[in-house]
C-alpha cells in the first residue's frame, strides 16, 4: 500500500461536539507529499514528563512508587482510575487541536495506545474505555484530511523498561507465553478499527523494543508475525517497524520476506546521549544532516521515516528521565554526573524565557532536522503538545514561528546536498 489520497469521512460527529471550528477542512493530502507529522503522546499511554499535573498528588514524595500508568492506577484503584483517565482522554485531544494542527501544515497523526486498551487482562490494574476516545479522533482526522498510524505503544510485560510503554523497569515482553499473542491480538483490533476508519494507513508493530533487553531475533519474528496478522485482516494499511534502537542496516534482511509493504521508524533524539548533548548549536543541525543522509540512503530500499524528534538540545524537561528524575544538565538526574558543571535548567524548557539568539538557533535545528527526514519518506514529531516542555510541544513552536508553517523541509536548503 501506498500513502494514496484520502477522501473526508462523512462522518456525523457524535452529540455535543457542535463546537466545530467553523474553518473548512483542507484538501486531502496529497499522494506523493511526505508523511509531516506529529504524535499524540499523553492521550492512552501516560508519561508523567508530558502531563505533570496528573502526577502532581505524587510530587512530594521522593521515593514515591507511583511512576507510570500502571501504577498510577494501582495507587488509585480502578474505579478512581478510570474516572480520572476518562476525564483526560476527553480533555487532551480536542477537535481544535486536530484543526490547528491541519493549519499548520501537519498532514499525519500518530497515536500512542497500549494493549491493556485492545487485548485486556483483568488481573492487571490496568483500565479501559479509550476506544471511543480513539474513534472520534480519527473521525476528526476523517475530516481534516489527515492520514493516521495507530501507533502500539506498549506490550505485555514492558518491551524497553521505559515509563512509555505503560510500566517502568524491567524488560520481560516475550518472556511469558502469552505476550507474543497477546500483542498480536491487540494488533489485530487495531486492525480492525483500520477497516472502520479510511484515515488509518499505517500500523505500528510496537514502540520502541529495545535490544538491550529482547533479542533481536525475537523482534524479527513478532515482526514477521506481526506484519501477517495485520494484513490478513486490513490489507491495505502499511505496517511500521521499529529499528529496536539498532541500525537501520540491520534491518535489510526484513525486506525480501514477502513484507513488501513496511516502513522502516528510527527515532533521533539530541537529549539522551552525553555526547550530543555536548553539542554546539551549529553542531546538532549538522548531525541532523548526518543522520537525513543516512536515511536517504536506507530509504531507497525500504520506506524510512524518523517517526519521533524534537527540538530539546536539553533534558531540562521536568520528569523527563522519569517520574522524580530531573536532568542530567544540571546534575539532578540520579546517579549521574552534570554535563555542564554549574549550569541550571532555569527557564530552558520556556520559550517565553529563550533568547532571541537560542530562537534562532532552534529554528535552524527544526529546519535542518526536518530537511534531513524528508530525504526519507517523512517524520513525525514527538510531540503535539505537552504541559511545560516547549521544545517538545509542536503547537507551541509553530505558533511562536520557531518550527516554519508551511513545515515543508524540501525547501529549506540547510543540509548540504
Amino acid at each position: 500500500m501506498r500513502f494514496g489520497l484520502l477522501c473526508t469521512l462523512a462522518l456525523a460527529l457524535a452529540a455535543g461536539s457542535s463546537a466545530r471550528p467553523q474553518a473548512p477542512p483542507p484538501g486531502p493530502v496529497e499522494s506523493a507529499a511526505p508523511i509531516r507529522g506529529v504524535s499524540l503522546g499523553g492521550l492512552f499511554v501516560l508519561e508523567p514528563w508530558i502531563t505533570p499535573s496528573l502526577f502532581e498528588p505524587w510530587a512530594a514524595q521522593p521515593e514515591s512508587p507511583v511512576v507510570d500508568e500502571w501504577s498510577y492506577c494501582v495507587a488509585l484503584g480502578k474505579l478512581e482510575c478510570g474516572a480520572r483517565l476518562a476525564r483526560h482522554w476527553g480533555d487532551w485531544v480536542q477537535e481544535t487541536d486536530v484543526a490547528t494542527l491541519a493549519g499548520l501544515g501537519i498532514n499525519t497523526l500518530r497515536i500512542p495506545i497500549g494493549y491493556w486498551a485492545l487485548a485486556p487482562d483483568a488481573s492487571e490494574p490496568y483500565v479501559q474505555g479509550q476506544i471511543p476516545y480513539l474513534e472520534q479522533v480519527l473521525v476528526w482526522a476523517g475530516h481534516y484530511g489527515m492520514r493516521v498510524v495507530l501507533d502500539l505503544h506498549g506490550a505485555p510485560g514492558s518491551q524497553n523498561g521505559f515509563d512509555n510503554s505503560g510500566r517502568r523497569g524491567d524488560i520481560s515482553w516475550s518472556k511469558r507465553a502469552s505476550d507474543l499473542p497477546r500483542t498480536l491480538d491487540a494488533l489485530a483490533m487495531l486492525a480492525q478499527i483500520a477497516n472502520r476508519h479510511r484515515a488509518v494507513v499505517a500500523i505500528q508493530a510496537v514502540n520502541e523494543p529495545a535490544n538491550w533487553g529482547v533479542p533481536k531475533a525475537t523482534v524479527v519474528q513478532f515482526y514477521q508475525q506481526a506484519y501477517d496478522r495485520v494484513k490478513t485482516i486490513a490489507p491495505q494499511v502499511a505496517v511500521v517497524f521499529h529499528d529496536a534502537f539498532l541500525p537501520a542496516a540491520e534491518w535489510a534482511d526484513l525486506v525480501p520476506q514477502n513484507m513488501t509493504d513496511t516502513i522502516l521508524d528510527t527515532h533521533i533524539y539530541h537529549v539522551f546521549d552525553d555526547n550530543t548533548l555536548a553539542l554546539t548549536a551549529e553542531a546538532h543541525a549538522s548531525k541532523a544532516c548526518a543522520d537525513g543522509q543516512q536515511i536517504a540512503q536506507f530509504n531507497q530500499q525500504t520506506r524510512t521515516i524518523c517517526g519521533e524528534f524534537s527540538l530539546a538540545t536539553t533534558d531540562c524537561a521536568r520528569w523527563l528521565n522519569g517520574f522524580q528524575r530531573g536532568a542530567r544538565w544540571d546534575g539532578t538526574h540520579l546517579r549521574t554526573t552534570p554535563i555542564a558543571p554549574g549550569l541550571s535548567c532555569d527557564g530552558k524548557e520556556s520559550i517565553g524565557a529563550w533568547t532571541q539568539g537560542k530562537r534562532a538557533a532552534l529554528r535552524r535545528f527544526a529546519m535542518a532536522q526536518l530537511e534531513a527526514y524528508e530525504r526519507g519518506t517523512g517524520w513525525i514529531f514527538w510531540n503535539f503538545k505537552t504541559e511545560s516542555a516547549d521544545a517538545w510541544n509542536y503547537i507551541k513552536l509553530a505558533q511562536a514561528g520557531i518550527i516554519p508553517n508551511p513545515p515543508v523541509g524540501r525547501s529549506f536548503g540547510v543540509c548540504p546536498r
